[in-house]
């Protein structure tokens, strides 16, 4: 009796939330995943995709991970760091999903998801990790790609979080470093699709590659939103540059702080993408958000003090990953690959991977706290007595 009453209240709540829906949005009803399960009756399918996100072990390491600045959170723990990142993007996405009266619910997981893949290091560490993935015949490393294996195929002991398709594609589908000024989903893409663009970008094609749902593109085009301002704000911290360094061309037109750029870029999306089948900036606006990650990369992504910190990561983790491989060659089970990480994985992980994965897997789900333990505990003489 109560689980009929609470299936007639499920049901009531969806379609009261599909009557305010714009007609470009992502029904709740439309959600698929590759192992069916059981509907819940509290919460919709990407409410459950959110909450499996939330409670996963890659969410809580995200605390522990550089955006762009290596090393800073040793001596700065306001510099930014991946979890607030993540929280930026989830809120400007939401902001800009409840104008648009886009499933929210949707957005939400896509957002919180979105970065699970990536390295410890940010960039540099993605770039370093790349090089030695390339090296050991595995493909380019990419963090989107990693963040879809992560819920595929790493998370629950290798189970994965069966999230649904939508989730999943938006979490695959976000690039904030592609500067476009109009997204457009790309409705009709299938699993195949998934799996193909994924071969392509490891062996370092370019693929032109947009979301399945108007919800993932809210995310991707927020991504950029959240880290455009947020980078400068750091680096102004950090005294990489000053204030009045930033261009007067791209001042006049977004604004002189992270908040004034934020309320720039939303504004602008919402306008331009109300009631249509797309995300879009005016061309204006584009235009100078376009100079500006010009300017961001010049001055602050490209910065001595910045390479610096790269050549480190560089260096370390082609050790880091040259010891693990050996560890698992030599079955070292006192290693950490093992202890931490393939000692808790299931029988499917461990067929399926071949040894160069499982350290690129294991490496990336590594904080920078625990890769600086790890490199210690391998280049400090007192380790090996």
């Amino acid at each position: 009796m109560a689980r009929v009453k609470l299936e007639k209240i499920y049901k009531e709540n969806i379609e009261r939330a599909s009557e305010n829906y714009s007609p470009f949005a992502c029904r709740n009803e439309a959600a698929s995943r590759l192992k069916k399960e059981d509907t819940c009756y509290i919460r919709t399918p990407f409410a459950v995709d959110r909450d499996r996100i939330l409670h996963s072990g890659a969410y809580r390491r995200y605390q522990g991970k550089t955006q762009v600045f290596s090393f800073t959170n040793m001596f700065d723990e306001e510099t930014s760091n991946r979890s607030l990142h993540t929280t930026y993007v989830s809120q400007i996405s939401r902001t800009i999903g409840r104008m648009l009266r886009i499933n929210l619910e949707l957005v939400e997981a896509i957002a919180l998801g979105h970065d699970l893949g990536h390295a410890p290091f940010g960039h540099d560490g993605e770039v370093a990790l790349s090089r030695c993935c390339i090296k050991h015949g595995i493909g380019e490393f990419h963090h989107n790609i990693e963040s879809l294996h992560m819920v595929d195929h790493i998370s629950q002991e290798g189970r994965g979080l069966n999230l649904t398709f939508q989730v999943r594609d938006g979490v695959i589908s976000h690039d904030g470093e592609v500067h476009d000024q109009t997204l457009e989903p790309q409705r009709d893409k299938t699993e195949q699709d998934i799996q193909n663009y994924i071969i392509k970008k490891k062996k370092g094609e370019n693929v032109n590659w947009m979301p399945a749902t108007m919800e993932g593109c809210i995310v991707r085009i927020s991504d950029t939103i959240a880290y455009i301002g947020q980078d400068i704000e750091d680096a102004i911290r950090l005294k990489i540059l000053k204030r009045e360094n930033l261009p007067k061309d791209c001042v006049e037109h977004l604004g002189n702080t992270n908040s004034q750029l934020i309320d720039t870029l939303v504004k602008s999306v919402i306008l331009n993408s109300f009631e249509k089948n797309y995300i879009s900036f005016d061309k204006e606006t584009s235009h100078y958000l376009q100079r500006l990650k010009e300017f961001n990369y010049e001055k602050i992504y490209t910065n001595e003090n910045v390479k610096r910190a790269r050549t480190i990561v560089d260096k370390s983790m082609d050790i880091l990953f040259e010891q693990y491989i050996e560890d698992i060659e030599k079955e070292n089970h006192e290693s950490k690959i093992f202890t931490q990480f393939l000692n808790r994985k299931n029988e499917e992980f461990l067929t399926n991977f071949s040894n160069a994965e499982k350290v690129r897997d294991f490496i990336a789900t590594m904080t920078d706290r625990y890769y600086n333990e790890e490199i210690k505990t391998y280049l400090l003489p007192g380790s090996f007595y």
